[in-house]
């Protein structure tokens, strides 16, 4: 992709994404997630009804009578995205690709954290860390942030996931809210370094999915490349145990990824190509919003 295209691109995704995320996620954003802790705000006199564990007993001693510590939650959030720009999760079956959802659901949350006066920053990976851009506030920064996803060109093809989620969790210091956008068709074992990570910061999955891979082509014999692997494989495509098959592995496998994801203390949110990508993600932090 040369620089007019990325360009073009960027426009079009912010002609798409700023006034509609401004909008449809602004009002759910902030309150779908918690702040990065209590920032301590002032020392009081105690007053009757007031908490006594918060009562300041090194003050108290010096004043002699009862003080008490205030704290305030510190609402400046840091929204990390964490992008898989593998061969796989590159893909798509029709005029869009995976990459190009992944590039509309990082723009729409970046600017919903401009008009939120939070910060943002960015890790894509393959079999690699292809890029890392330290989290950053203002406009300049997200369209930076959203021109490293539209137009990197990744050097690996494969996946390693469990590298990214180590070097991640070596790399962040304060709590952060952290989306990780793949296709998660990874070989490695993920599990250890996600729940990790999903135990220090608030953490979402948003799984990105092509419906045009979930039903096989009429075509008879057809030879399928895997991407990743370079492996090629036949399949008899009009058959109809086979079209079943297909469809009942594809839709286990997805069913064992939102499970095994959720048992790991990850919040999941399937993201196809076709939908309504910010309705969907602003029903998502509705409820997420609502959530005891």
């Amino acid at each position: 992709m040369d620089w007019k295209d990325i360009t073009r691109k960027m426009r079009l995704l912010e002609l798409q994404t700023r006034k509609e995320s401004c909008g449809l996620l602004a009002g759910e954003f902030r309150s779908a997630f918690r702040g990065a802790g209590m920032e301590f705000e002032e020392v009081r006199e105690y007053l009757p009804g007031d908490d006594v564990r918060a009562i300041d007993w090194n003050v108290t001693a010096r004043q002699g009578k009862p003080y008490l510590k205030r704290f305030r939650e510190e609402r400046e959030l840091t929204i990390f995205f964490l992008v898989d720009c593998s061969a796989s999760a590159r893909f798509g079956g029709g005029p869009e690709s995976l990459g190009d959802l992944a590039a509309q659901v990082c723009a729409s949350l970046a600017f919903s954290a401009v008009k939120s006066n939070d910060k943002t920053g960015l890790m894509l990976f393959s079999d690699r860390i292809e890029k890392y851009l330290p989290p950053g506030k203002g406009i300049p920064h997200a369209m930076r942030l959203i021109r490293e996803v539209v137009g990197h060109a990744p050097v690996g093809e494969g996946t390693n996931l469990p590298d990214a989620l180590e070097t991640l969790g070596r790399t962040l210091k304060r709590r952060s809210v952290l989306f990780l956008l793949s296709d998660f068709l990874d070989p490695g074992d993920f599990a250890p370094p996600l729940q990790r990570l999903a135990r220090r910061h608030d953490m979402i999955a948003l799984l990105l999915r092509d419906p045009t891979l979930e039903e096989l082509p009429h075509e008879g014999l057809m030879t399928f490349h895997d991407p990743e692997t370079h492996q090629d494989f036949l399949l008899d495509a009009s058959c109809p145990r086979t079209r079943a098959a297909y469809r009942q592995k594809l839709q286990k496998e997805h069913a064992e990824q939102e499970r095994q994801l959720t048992s790991l203390g990850v919040d999941t949110l399937p993201l196809s190509l076709g939908e309504d990508v910010l309705r969907k993600l602003s029903l998502f932090l509705k409820r997420r919003a609502h959530r005891p």
